[in-house]
C-alpha cells in the first residue's frame, strides 16, 4: 500500500489542517480521537508505539512530539513508523538556532541527506512496503520535520532557522513576550522561505479565527476536551 500523504497533501493544497495534542495513553483512546474528523494527532514520544499505528490505521496523520533534539530520540520515534500510510512526522521542541534545525534534519534523514541509520522493521510495515530498501527510498520525501519556536533566542534567529532545508513547519508558541509582534514575525519569515506554520487554539471558535493566519491549528488537548464536555453536560443537567 502506498502512503496517502494526507497531511502533506492538505498543506500543499493550502487546506486548513486541524490537530490536537494527546495526553491520555492507550491505543483505544487514540482510535476514538482519530475518528473525530481531525487531520493530525500529536503523540508524546513516551506513548508512541501502539498509538502511532492506531492513529495511522484510522487515516489520520500521527505526529510524534519528541522530548529533545538528540539523535537517539529522533531515531526511536522514526523507527516506530512515525510517517506511515497517512503520512506523518516528528515535532521537536525548543529549537533555538539554525544549527539546531540542521542537526534535527540530519538525524531524521537517510543518506545522502542525513545520517539516519536503518534499524527497524516497524516503519517499513507501516508504509506497507515489503523491504527496508523500499522504505529508505521513500522515507526522506514523505517525512515532515516540524520544530517549535518557543524562546526569544529562537525568535531572534528565525530568519536563519527558516532557511534550513528539510524543515517544513514551524509552530508558534502562545507564551512569547510581545506576543502579537513575535507571532507576526514568525509567520512572515516562515512564508518568505516557503515553510508552513501552526499554533495551538483553545477551542473551535478560536481555531476558526486562527486558520486564516496559520496552516495548521491544534485544537486544545484530549484531556481539556473531555473536561469541557463533561463540565458542560453537568451544567446542563443541573439547570
Amino acid at each position: 500500500m502506498a502512503p496517502t500523504l494526507r497531511l502533506q497533501n492538505a498543506l500543499k493544497q493550502q487546506q486548513p489542517v486541524f490537530a490536537t495534542f494527546m495526553a491520555l495513553k492507550g491505543m483505544r483512546t487514540a482510535q476514538v480521537v482519530a475518528h473525530t474528523g481531525l487531520d493530525v494527532r500529536n503523540i508524546d514520544d513516551s506513548d508512541m508505539h501502539d498509538m502511532v499505528s492506531s492513529v495511522a490505521n484510522s487515516g489520520v496523520s500521527p505526529i510524534v512530539r519528541i522530548r529533545g533534539t538528540s539523535g537517539p530520540l529522533i531515531k526511536r520515534a522514526l523507527d516506530t513508523g512515525a510517517h506511515p500510510i497517512s503520512q506523518s512526522g516528528i515535532l521537536v521542541p525548543m529549537v533555538n538556532t539554525a544549527a539546531d534545525a540542521r542537526s534535527i534534519v540530519s538525524f531524521a534523514k537517510f543518506p545522502q541527506v542525513g545520517v539516519r541509520g536503518q534499524g527497524s522493521s516497524f516503519a517499513c510495515f507501516e508504509l506497507g512496503l515489503a523491504t527496508p530498501s523500499e522504505y529508505v527510498a521513500k522515507a526522506n520525501e514523505s517525512l515532515l520535520t516540524m520544530i517549535q519556536i518557543e524562546s526569544v533566542e529562537a525568535l531572534e534567529n528565525i530568519d536563519e532557522i527558516c532557511q534550513v532545508e528539510g524543515i517544513g513547519y514551524t509552530p508558534a508558541n502562545w507564551s512569547e513576550p510581545l506576543f502579537s509582534e513575535a507571532i507576526e514575525k514568525i509567520v512572515t519569515t516562515a512564508r518568505k522561505y516557503g515553510k508552513k506554520t501552526g499554533i495551538l487554539a483553545t477551542d473551535g471558535e478560536h481555531a476558526k479565527r486562527l486558520k486564516k493566519q496559520f496552516d495548521l491549528v491544534a485544537i486544545s488537548t484530549d484531556v481539556r476536551a473531555l473536561q469541557a464536555w463533561y463540565g458542560k453536560q453537568i451544567e446542563l443537567a443541573n439547570m
